[in-house]
């Protein structure tokens, strides 16, 4: 599992992002292990796939 500043890191993005993501249930499905957030990568790919942007149009 990946914490939040993992993710943040491999997405190349502010960790506050990530924090604004959770709050807004956006981004990866997030769960709480003690006070910590943190991501399983299987969900991290399939937020990431659900992005990607249709080039066929």
């Amino acid at each position: 599992m990946l914490s939040a500043e993992e993710l943040a890191d491999f997405l190349g993005v502010p960790l506050n992002t990530v924090y604004i993501w959770n709050h807004r249930h956006q981004g990866p499905r997030a769960h709480k292990v003690g006070r910590n957030l943190r991501y399983r990568w299987p969900e991290v790919e399939a937020w990431l796939e659900a992005q990607a942007v249709d080039r066929t149009v």
